[in-house]
């Protein structure tokens, strides 16, 4: 599959939004909106897995190794610094819990010890339960024929979609993989089925498109309305449909940078918030002006990311992969 970068820059604007958002929150600042950086993840997985499959043949146990292997190293090196941090008494907010931390490691939502909510030891591991929920689902499908698969995955993800709809159950799992976030994988699947079919719109009902997702967003975020996934969704879509329309008629600008930032978008969301947090504590302790820490809080949280891909996401994948750890610069540097 050759690079896409109207994708690699959507991943690095929905990190870098998410890195914001917490930062904001954090700093007890509003910028809610950013959390839907999420939802524009969720489309682009959904896509990124359909194109993908279509030019690599895998078997179901093949896809959940191959996925398993690239989220879960990273994931698990974060979540076991949280633990250790804990247990040094570094964040004494954290309670860890014997069921929960499994879970947390096993990509299975449980209720958490600090305020019984579905999230993991890492809180924003609690997306990562979502694509390996994502990822199972689609392995199914790979035992079909192409044609089958998308229908195969709307059956699936609408069933539980119209469970959470109609039932409203009260299990907390249930809950969980009810909610209708669940159908921007769909979704996203249903973007890269049109890719695939060369059915992409032209450049100009693109641009309308990202027009009407970007004032639609920025509409939450001035008028600070309550936004769902039946909100968020939609316009994630459109953005994600947009961005493809002008990548199909080569009408993308070449941003290497941007495109570096889309490479190391899982790192950062991964990382950002532990800088984060000793941003918040310093910046509150020295009396820094509450805009600043929110600006650098993001920064240094995009910064330690960007090291975190460079250091250990990167040699990791290519130890797995070639069976040796390599140090390499960024590639945008590398090209220079």
């Amino acid at each position: 599959m050759k690079t896409l970068y109207g994708i690699q820059y959507l991943r690095a604007m929905a990190a870098l939004a998410v890195v914001l958002f917490h930062a904001a929150e954090r700093s007890g600042e509003h910028f809610a909106i950013g959390a839907a950086g999420v939802d524009v993840f969720f489309v682009v997985s959904g896509f990124i897995m359909i194109v993908i499959a279509d030019n690599r043949h895998q078997t179901p146990l093949a896809f959940l190794k191959d996925r398993l292997l690239r989220i879960a190293p990273s994931y698990w090196i974060v979540t076991s610094i949280m633990v250790l941090g804990a247990m040094a008494g570094l964040f004494p907010n954290l309670i860890l819990d014997g069921p929960h931390l499994i879970g947390s490691y096993l990509f299975i939502p449980l209720p958490s010890p600090n305020g019984g909510a579905l999230w993991p030891v890492l809180v924003q591991g609690w997306t990562l339960n979502y694509e390996m929920f994502f990822y199972a689902a689609f392995a199914l499908t790979l035992a079909l024929a192409p044609s089958l698969r998308l229908l195969v995955l709307a059956a699936i993800f609408g069933s539980f979609a119209l469970v959470g709809l109609l039932w409203d159950p009260s299990t907390p799992l249930l809950q969980f993989y009810t909610k209708p976030i669940i159908l921007e994988f769909l979704a996203g699947a249903v973007i890269g089925r049109l890719w695939i079919s060369g059915r992409i719109p032209n450049a100009d009902t693109g641009l309308m498109l990202i027009i009407l997702s970007v004032l639609s967003f920025t509409g939450i975020y001035l008028l600070r309305m309550e936004f769902d996934s039946w909100l968020c969704g939609p316009l994630a879509a459109c953005l994600v449909i947009g961005v493809l329309a002008l990548e199909k008629a080569d009408l993308l600008p070449n941003l290497p940078g941007l495109a570096y930032l889309g490479d190391a978008s899982y790192s950062i969301y991964l990382w950002h918030t532990l800088a984060i947090a000793v941003v918040v504590k310093f910046g509150f302790a020295l009396g820094i002006p509450v805009w600043l820490i929110v600006w650098g809080g993001a920064f240094l949280g995009t910064l330690l990311g960007i090291a975190c891909y460079e250091a250990v996401e990167r040699p990791l994948h290519h130890l797995i992969k070639h069976r040796r750890l390599v140090f390499r610069l960024p590639h945008w540097q590398a090209a220079e």
